[in-house]
């Protein structure tokens, strides 16, 4: 048998730890993680390795050279381009020969029983298998279900919560007979999870599911990277410690030759030593891992930290739960509290502190007697992963500064051909303003025209983005609805959809590797100024060819609307006047101050218009929320509609409206939203709203994810509120109702939506928990795990994606029924978490 490693990422999750490094090359215990590995399978047998580079190869290359030291060969493979992780692997088919082969990561730490693995796969005689775990996070792996048999019958790639079904993981270890191959097609990208597994499935090939008791651990971040280690001096991995064994009062010292160690120098727990290493009078150490060429000073006290090499700590110093990179220099009297991840080359000033959980990238100096509360950044790059679902959200002018919006701009432009439009807009916020301005500087250096739309609704500068095949792009920035001292800033493609995960990743890594496009002074873009005018005109337009506005004006139909401060009240007033609607304003002008405490203005907002429709007898009120999105609805008699209720309402008349026509038409909804009224009209798809493009939007007649936002495609395959308002509005008016009689006649039945705390930790188990309850009865797993226990009660579990918590959903025929079920899975789950 020989064995592929995978050695070639780039790393980019645990920056600032891999800026000169290959992330396989992280010390673990004095050794590059991947020689941990490369010695386990060597004292199997395995003689031959073929390693995978791509992201800084030099340094492996340099160290393991043929790979005799370790008595092995080595053969490297460098693709010429990325390939994936299954094409990377086609690579080196001429090396791997007619033997089979074990595939594993370069990046992992692991004690399982590869010898275990070898005898599985040989037994079922199978021509692919996967080692699987369990994890308490699967969210960055795989999730894999096998049968008794061990088939593998269904896995997913890097699921969210609520796609989650299991707890058990794809460890990315594969044994694979080499005719497996010739499935992979050369010079191109191809996965083994997207690509690969699903075409051998699909070719009736078995996968198998080797499952591996032990330690496995996923390298991702800076504190995956602190868990091994915590984990290892624990004595919760099986790992074999080089060195000599030295026992103190409290502790053991394990080190290398050529050490001064001064005879005072107190050890507690497991202190593991490097090479020329000098601890000098009065220091203390408690579970360090220290590597070669380190000066520690008298009277230093260093806990649960990790030192790398070339590292000088001063007189006093106190440092607790870090990691120092290589050549680094920490003065006398410096304290670092918990969670400090210093880069190499800094230079740490005396008498500094650095509070709990910073970072500092690399060849930083902090000067004498600083006080660093927060990260010192290269790039500002300041999370692991800068985007959540399209949007980059931080704290204004600290998370999000000038600098990373100007380097997020950079590293978004260069995604793009050089002379492409991209269209801006934000609202009225401040730090929207200003942050908008340094974004404009990336996009422009890296060769990009701006169409600057200053401040003016989403929805405006989204539908002319939809409308114009010639703009590439769309950027609107805008302060955090819940958190004003928060910006949002929402990329769009072409279609004036929010980016999906693969153009963020591509995003991401630009920024982290910052590999900017800053083209020659000739070719530096333009920045073109947007009329509000025009492009209110157009998006007026627009609606007035879809909607039958002349109805609003011959009938008597009174609303009221809310413009709530947003900065819809630019457009939307004048666009009810035109259209003849007949209507009361509420809170048309900007006030960012009460803006700032949305709750406050939301429950004022709703009293007030719930007073006006019941004292002037008004047939419906409409509230925009501030970034033209979300919709609140209020009925004839004052009442606000639920989420739920609204969804029913619009479906309703939708469903009115197609009968008139005499159509069917279609709607996508989640998963979570209630099926107990069918309706005659309506085809509807229930599922998970994700990576959508316009071709799939515009399949169906309204997308909606039961927020309280709705897209009706025939104006725009995007939400907006002023939009729905009209459209909802209009098929009041058509149908003759009133919203009061369409709610009354809705049956009636249990619906009930809850929250349920649950770490993080155990969120992959309740899934697995949750799917092995629904043994026997219809289930889904579509987006969570959906069980049905009578043909329309049903029980829906989502964990949240951001929060320590399950989302729960009950339907159910009679408020009897619901609430058995929902103490049953109540006490299910408090059940489940205890074992």
């Amino acid at each position: 048998m020989k064995a592929v490693i995978m050695a070639g990422g780039f790393g980019t999750r645990i920056q600032p730890l891999t800026n000169s490094i290959p992330k396989p090359m992280l010390p673990i215990m004095n050794r590059p993680m991947m020689e941990h590995t490369i010695v386990s399978l060597r004292n199997l047998g395995i003689k031959e390795f073929i390693i995978l580079l791509y992201f800084k190869p030099d340094v492996i290359k340099e160290y393991f050279e043929d790979g005799s030291k370790w008595g092995i060969k080595i053969t490297y493979v460098i693709p010429d381009d990325d390939y994936g992780t299954a094409g990377a692997v086609k690579k080196a088919q001429e090396y791997i020969g007619d033997e089979n082969f074990i595939i594993i990561s370069g990046d992992l730490v692991t004690d399982f029983d590869f010898q275990a693995i070898f005898d599985y796969h040989k037994s079922k005689n199978s021509k692919l298998t996967i080692t699987l775990t369990s994890v308490e996070n699967p969210l960055e792996f795989g999730v894999v279900i096998a049968n008794e048999e061990g088939k593998i019958e269904k896995f997913l790639e890097k699921p969210s919560w609520g796609e989650v079904f299991s707890d058990t993981i794809n460890t990315g270890i594969y044994i694979i007979e080499p005719e497996i191959l010739n499935y992979i097609p050369n010079n191109e990208n191809y996965d083994f999870a997207k690509d690969l597994f699903p075409t051998l499935m699909r070719k009736g090939i078995d996968l198998m599911a080797g499952y591996a008791q032990g330690y496995w651990r996923d390298v991702g971040n800076p504190e995956s990277y602190r868990d091994v280690y915590e984990d290892i001096l624990r004595g919760k991995i099986k790992f074999q410690l080089s060195g000599e064994a030295i026992k103190y009062p409290d502790g053991v010292l394990i080190c290398e030759e050529d050490n001064i160690i001064d005879e005072s120098v107190d050890v507690v727990g497991i202190v593991v030593i490097g090479n020329n290493v000098a601890i000098k009078k009065g220091a203390k150490l408690n579970n360090v891992v220290i590597g070669d060429n380190v000066i520690i000073e008298s009277s230093a006290k260093i806990s649960n930290s990790v030192i790398w090499n070339n590292v000088e700590i001063g007189k006093n110093a106190r440092l607790d739960g870090c990691v120092i990179c290589n050549n680094n220099r920490i003065g006398k009297n410096v304290t670092a509290k918990s969670g400090l991840i210093l880069a190499e080359g800094c230079e740490i000033g005396e008498l500094v502190i650095v509070e709990k959980d910073v970072t500092i990238w690399p060849d930083k100096v902090i000067e004498n007697a600083a006080i660093v509360s927060r990260s010192v950044i290269l790039g500002s790059k300041y999370k692991n992963s800068i985007f959540e679902n399209g949007l980059v959200i931080g704290k204004s002018n600290v998370e999000i500064s000038c600098e990373m919006a100007t380097k997020l701009a950079e590293a978004y432009g260069a995604q793009l051909p050089v002379g492409s439009t991209i269209l801006v807009s934000r609202d009225s916020a401040k730090s929207s303003r200003m942050l908008k301005r340094a974004f404009l500087g990336g996009l422009l250096s890296s060769g990009v025209d701006v169409l600057d739309y200053g401040a003016i609704p989403s929805a405006v500068m989204r539908c002319s983005l939809s409308y114009h095949d010639e703009y590439s792009a769309g950027i609107h920035i805008n302060q955090k609805l819940d958190d004003p001292t928060s910006t949002v800033i929402t990329f769009f493609n072409h279609e004036a959809l929010r980016i999906n995960n693969d153009m963020a990743k591509k995003v991401e890594k630009a920024f982290f590797k910052e590999t900017f496009r800053r083209v020659d002074y000739s070719r530096i873009g333009q920045i073109y100024l947007s009329d509000h005018a025009k492009e209110y005109l157009g998006y007026k337009k627009g609606m007035e060819e879809l909607l039958k506005s002349h109805m609003f004006k011959c009938l008597n139909c009174r609303v009221a609307v809310d413009m709530m401060h947003g900065m819809a009240s630019e457009v939307f007033p004048d666009i009810l006047n035109d259209m003849g609607v007949d209507h009361i304003l509420f809170n048309a002008h900007p006030d960012n101050p009460r803006l700032d405490n949305i709750n406050s203005l939301t429950k004022a907002s709703h009293e007030d218009m719930s007073a006006v429709i019941k004292a002037l007898d008004l047939d419906a009120g409409f509230m925009i929320y501030p970034h033209g999105q979300r919709l609140d609805i209020l009925c004839d008699k004052g009442i606000l509609l639920s989420k739920q209720a609204a969804l029913f309402i619009v479906l309703t008349l939708l469903n009115m409206e197609a009968k008139n026509h005499g159509v069917v038409k279609r709607v996508f909804l989640p998963t979570w939203a209630a099926d107990f009224v069918q309706f005659e009209h309506l085809e509807i798809e229930r599922g998970q709203y994700a990576n959508f493009k316009r071709d799939k939007m515009k399949q169906y007649d309204l997308v909606t994810t039961g927020e309280g936002n709705f897209a009706f495609t025939e104006f725009s395959s995007h939400r907006d509120s002023m939009y729905a308002t009209l459209k909802i509005l209009e098929m009041i008016v058509y149908n003759r109702v009133k919203l009061s009689q369409l709610i009354e006649s809705l049956p009636r039945f249990y619906y009930h939506t809850f929250q349920v705390p649950c770490t993080q930790a155990n969120k992959g188990k309740m899934m697995r928990m949750f799917l092995e309850d629904s043994k026997g009865k219809k289930s889904s797993t579509l987006d969570g795990v959906k069980i049905w226990l009578k043909p329309q009660d049903w029980v829906l579990m989502i964990p949240d994606q951001y929060s320590d918590n399950l989302n729960l959903y009950i339907q159910a025929k009679t408020n009897e029924d619901g609430e058995r079920i929902c103490e049953t899975y109540k006490s299910k789950i408090e059940e489940w978490m205890s074992t």
